[in-house]
């Protein structure tokens, strides 16, 4: 089966916006840069869009977005713009959120939520589209790749299979689907740039066991561009 990339999307900061991309390195960890930073509060708990041990609500978070230029990595806000590092950025959202925060790097725990790499099919996204009538832009659900499918919902039967992405730009990238991605209440919300019309989780509840796109890991790192072509491979031994 045959494949092709039609969308990167790489996240800076954590829950902020992210960014399109044309061309992006991905090593053991995923899409180079992606979720590294992340906004950090005194208990060391995560800016999301939900509670538990690791994250702490803080929706006025998706009213951010990073953007990487060079070796920097910069926040555009409501109300003004700011390098990661900078203490002003520090202090916009600490005031914005009303606790003091920090943006840190990741250190010993990735920052992502349950796999490295995010991806979705386009009939997936076509599909809920037509037959639920919401809006299905592949920002409400933050995939890190979109590939051109013709099924819906195909990506999850490639659980435990590799995807070979043939590249020009080096050797091959070898991703390895390793589950269905469960979704939480940050599909309905306006973020990223993407309306949330149309209430997601409470469809995925209905018909999908709340789940929507596949986590991958990297067996084969490289540099992928959008374009490139993906092959669905034989099941792997471990995963």
């Amino acid at each position: 089966m045959e494949l092709t990339i039609t969308g990167i999307r790489r996240y800076p900061v954590k829950a902020m916006g992210g960014e399109s991309l044309d061309i992006v390195t991905l090593d053991h960890r995923g899409l180079l840069g992606d979720r590294w930073y992340a906004v950090m509060d005194q208990d060391g708990r995560l800016a999301s869009g939900k509670d538990g041990s690791r994250f702490r609500r803080f929706d006025a978070v998706f009213d951010y977005a990073a953007h990487t230029h060079g070796d920097s990595v910069w926040v555009v806000g409501p109300e003004g713009t700011w390098q990661v590092g900078q203490p002003e950025l520090d202090d916009e959202l600490s005031r914005v959120f009303g606790v003091p925060v920090e943006v840190k790097p990741e250190a010993d725990v990735p920052h992502y939520d349950g796999g490295a790499v995010s991806l979705i099919g386009s009939a997936t996204l076509e599909w809920m589209a037509q037959q639920w009538g919401i809006n299905a832009d592949p920002r409400r659900l933050r995939a890190n790749l979109v590939l051109e499918t013709q099924e819906p919902f195909v990506e999850e039967t490639w659980v435990g299979q590799e995807l070979e992405i043939d590249t020009p730009l080096g050797p091959n990238v070898r991703l390895v689907v390793e589950r269905r991605i469960p979704r939480c209440r940050t599909v309905d919300l306006d973020q990223d740039g993407a309306s949330a019309e149309g209430r997601m989780l409470k469809l995925l509840g209905r018909h999908r066991e709340l789940c929507a796109a596949v986590y991958a890991r990297v067996a084969g790192p490289g540099t992928i561009s959008e374009g490139d072509s993906v092959w669905v491979t034989k099941p792997t031994v471990s995963i």
